[in-house]
Formats: structure tokens, sequence, C-alpha cells
């Protein structure tokens, strides 16, 4: 059954995921956030929040749990996958003590220069039955015929016992679909004040402080803990080059949250963003003596008055190589 033929799958976790506040600041931790609405609660209250608040890009995590199964069993024919995009739409800031619901969907596949672009797509539903958070991820499919051919065997070897990122393979296939019924759209990021400079204080052209962050072996280890990302290219060597790499890389999920906490470091609020969105160019390579230094940068790209928002572009360098080939965040002020 060709790929395109699935789009359209659809399941749901079967239970639900409560967000807790040491996996929240683990997680904040994990990409160098501290902004203090991810660690402290009287911080967080604040800023108008019930408790602490979730770095943007945190719904990663639950995420690939969830993503595995369709990586498995629907999406098949690919050895490997290499991660190119990434969109984040926040209908609200996601709190410790939110129970979600988590749907995902195959929503696209696409032939683009001889390669196979997929989208999942995850839902993320609170109990009052909105929708919080949307998340797309697309990757690119790989086949075995641009892998070293030993690289399955050193890669089964270095794994968890119960993680392959290979998948099972093909098996007897039955395709479920989203039911229907109406999406309600949390309002949350445009129904509350934020914590951000007022509009009329922000102009197009405002350069954001430069900020470096330092990466290590170290770093990626916990990274993969963390975010349940197992793929021994983040932390294997020889794994890395097997794989046509020059040497270990960071995750493109964890310097996308690298930029995101860049960003709301100098917003003053993680819950004024209502999209992420990120294109990546170049991996961070992470070398086991002198680690990898990103240097992020950003700029007010475009404001509109009548919503009080803008957008920026936010640009991350690593060994003079871009790593975003282009990343904004649609930003809402005061």
């Amino acid at each position: 059954m060709a790929l395109e033929a699935r789009v359209g799958h659809w399941y749901q976790m079967a239970d639900t995921y409560v967000v807790g506040r040491e996996k929240i600041r683990e997680y904040a931790r994990a990409v160098q956030d501290y902004h203090p609405a991810h660690w402290d609660v009287s911080a967080a209250a604040e800023l108008g929040y019930s408790d602490l608040v979730a770095p943007l890009t945190f719904t990663s995590t639950p995420g690939m749990t969830c993503n595995r199964r369709m990586f498995e069993q629907v999406v098949v024919g690919y050895d490997t996958y290499m991660q190119t995009e990434e969109v984040f739409e926040q209908h609200r800031p996601i709190v410790a003590g939110d129970e979600l619901r988590i749907d995902v969907e195959l929503t696209s596949v696409r032939r683009i220069a001889g390669r196979d672009l997929i989208t999942v797509t995850n839902t993320f539903t609170d109990t009052a039955g909105e929708r919080v958070h949307t998340l797309h991820t697309t990757v690119v499919g790989v086949t075995a015929e641009d892998l070293n051919p030993e690289i399955k065997t050193a890669v089964q070897n270095a794994m968890m016992h119960d993680v392959d990122i290979f998948g099972v393979g093909e098996e007897e296939y039955h395709k479920t679909e989203r039911p229907d019924g109406d999406v309600r759209l949390s309002d949350g990021v445009f129904s509350r004040t934020p914590g951000t400079p007022s509009f009329d204080d922000v102009k197009v052209g405002d350069e954001l402080p430069a900020r470096h962050a330092k990466l290590s072996r170290g770093d990626l280890v916990n990274y993969s803990g963390v975010a349940g990302d197992a793929n021994p290219i983040h932390w294997d060597e020889s794994i890395a080059k097997l794989a046509g790499l020059p040497d270990v890389i960071a995750h493109g999920m964890l310097t996308m949250g690298l930029g995101a906490g860049f960003a709301s470091a100098w917003s003053g609020d993680p819950g004024a963003v209502s999209r992420y969105a990120i294109r990546l160019s170049a991996p961070a390579v992470v070398s086991a003596t002198e680690g990898a230094d990103i240097e992020f940068s950003g700029k007010v790209k475009s404001l509109d008055p009548e919503t009080r928002t803008g957008v920026v572009i936010v640009g991350a360098k690593s060994a003079g190589r871009k790593i975003f080939g282009l990343a904004t965040l649609d930003v809402r002020f005061r």
C-alpha cells in the first residue's frame, strides 16, 4: 500500500499525559532555559499563570513517545529519518497540572527532489475539550541505499533494550481516521495580558541581544534521556560517522529549544508566542573535546498594530554554518 494512501491515519494516546512541575524543570534545564516562569511558581504567578509554564518546545517530549507507533507501524519502508522542519502552534501556554489527550495523525507525504517529506501532526487537548497546542513534525525518509550497511548492526548493539529506531517493518495494516467532530481551539495566548514589552515600544528592525549557548556531549546525553530521543548519532561518534556525519551532532529539537529560550529571555514571557516555525539547514557538530558553540541572533521582521503582534526572525550559527535555514516566532505584545 502506497504511503500516500495512508495520509489521514490517526490514533490517540492510550492514556492522558499529566504535566508535572519536575518534568517542566527537567526539560527547561535540558534546553538551558532559565526563564523564572519555568522554575518558580511565584514568578509564573506574576505573569498570570496558575503554575509553572512549560517551555514552548516542551510538547516535543510527549510527542516523541506518541509518534513511535506511527513510525514503526504506519510510515514504513524507510530505514531511518532525518528531521527537517518543525512548527509549534501554541493556542494557550501549557502549565503544570494540565492533563492532556494527545492525538497523532499522518497529515502529509510530499516527494521533493527524489526524497519523501513526511509530516506527522500531534494535537494536545485539555480536559475542558480545548486544543491547547498543535505540533507538526516533518522528516525525510531515508532508505538503505543512503546508509552504510554496517550501521544497523552498530545501532542495534548500542541501543537501549526496548528501542528499535529502524522500526518493526511491514505488518498487516488497517487505516484508522480521526472521528468527525468540532475542534475548539483555546484562545489563551490572546485572551491574557502578556508579560512582554508594549507594542508601542517595539520597532521593525529591532535586534535581539545575541546569545551564545555551549553544548557538550554531556548535554546531548542528558537531552536524549529527558526528551526520549534514543538515536545514537547524538552520543556515539562511531555511529554518527557510519551515518555519514563528521561527528556527533546535537538534536534538532535541542537547538530549537535553545532558540525558543533565547527569544523568551528577550520578550519576557514564553507564553506570548502563538507560533514557532523552524526549518533546519545544518546540524550543530559537538566534538568530544571542544563541544559546540551556537550563536543566536534575532530581529523584529514585521508588526501588526491590529493584533499587537510581531514576527521575530531567529538565526543560529555554529562553526560558521547556519543551523536554522529559517526560524520565525509570532509574538504578542502588550
